[in-house]
């Protein structure tokens, strides 16, 4: 007898989605790589917009996740300039009438609020479970796992969250290399930080300083040569040339640790469902950081799409109509995140005086 559904990955927009279903009649299993109880191999930061929270906050994981000491820094005030400009933007949580504007959290802190409350429902967990194939018919998905195990999961409706590795046939991976990468790492200053972002565009690419409980994290984006070479300064030397690229806006850098960087690229899926299986969250899109907009865009991913399997009998889940009903809800914002934040890369990519003098 086939599952209703089955969600490969449980993570932070598998395991979302999956609450988002807890109280409808269907039989889900997810599947999910890690082994049971066992935390994030290492944590990081995500960036969650206001409309993010308001979605965890309906699936009971925000006063979970608030509860955890340290684990949530509101962002009250977005301070955004431009180096070699005349003017600057700074936004307001108190002008928009909202408690932050978005919010720092931990990752390995929101999957255990995730894996807190799915335990309070009926979904299936299967920890230790790597897929690693899927084939469709008009009937159902099956999912191949990686285990001596001679049948593959079967249900009416493959749901794909986590990573980019598995092939889905008839959905393609596009990627887009930015030639540049993300040098990350931890900042304190001498002032607390208040609970304000700032945002830089530089002729490097740009840079962003995330309050993060008492420090900030730090996301510059750097051609590959430059990162290296930042990289390989000393402590000191690293916060004096940070310094000189923050100019004013930020002063009194005091301390640095954890610096590493990663390659940045624009990954997309085209289209976002093939026969019995959908793609959401990075599985459908990893974007580059300069917006914080790629996990929102998955947790509205998820969303979305429990909001059309709620609303779809359960002989019909699965069906090219559902199917096509979910991507045409999702195509104007999944493209307009992705629009947007490509753009950002572009524009301020570009260091003619003509372009520089009207964006500063």
């Amino acid at each position: 007898m086939p599952h209703d559904i089955v969600i490969v990955g449980a993570g932070p927009v598998g395991g979302a989605f999956a609450l988002a279903l807890a109280d409808a009649d269907l039989d889900v299993v997810a599947l999910d790589s890690r082994a049971e109880g066992e935390a994030a191999r290492t944590d990081r930061s995500l960036a969650l917009s206001h409309g993010a929270r308001l979605i965890f906050e309906r699936l009971g994981v925000w006063r979970r996740l608030a509860a955890i000491p340290e684990a949530v820094t509101p962002i009250t005030v977005i301070d955004i300039s431009q180096a070699g400009g005349f003017g600057c933007v700074r936004l307001s949580a108190d002008e928009q009438e909202l408690p932050a504007l978005g919010y720092v959290v931990s990752y390995r802190a929101l999957q255990n609020a995730i894996d807190a409350a799915l335990k309070g429902t009926r979904t299936t967990i299967r920890y230790g479970t790597t897929a690693v194939g899927i084939s469709s018919t008009s009937e159902h998905a099956a999912i191949t796992i990686d285990r001596h195990e001679p049948e593959p999961i079967v249900a009416r409706l493959a749901v794909v969250a986590d990573g980019a590795n598995l092939a889905v046939k008839g959905i393609t991976r596009e990627r887009r290399d930015y030639a540049q990468v993300a040098l990350i790492a931890k900042v304190w200053t001498e002032r607390a930080h208040g609970g304000v972002a700032y945002e830089r565009f530089a002729s490097d690419g740009p840079m962003a300083l995330l309050p993060e409980r008492d420090h900030y994290g730090l996301v510059w984006t750097l051609p590959p040569t430059k990162a290296d070479a930042m990289l390989a300064l000393s402590d000191a030397a690293f916060l004096a040339a940070l310094a000189e690229h923050f100019g004013t806006r930020v002063t009194g850098f005091a301390r640095i640790a954890d610096r590493r960087k990663f390659p940045l690229a624009l990954e997309f899926a085209r289209p976002l469902i093939a026969v019995r299986t959908v793609v959401i969250g990075n599985a459908a899109q990893a974007l580059h950081p300069i917006a914080g907009q790629g996990f929102n865009l998955g947790m509205r991913d998820a969303y979305e799409l429990a909001r059309v399997i709620i609303a779809t009998p359960r002989d019909r889940l699965g069906e090219h109509t559902m199917l096509e009903m979910y991507a045409t809800r999702r195509r104007g914002d999944r493209y307009a995140g992705i629009a947007f934040t490509h753009g950002l890369t572009q524009l301020f990519a570009l260091g003619l005086p003509f372009v520089r003098w009207p964006r500063g």
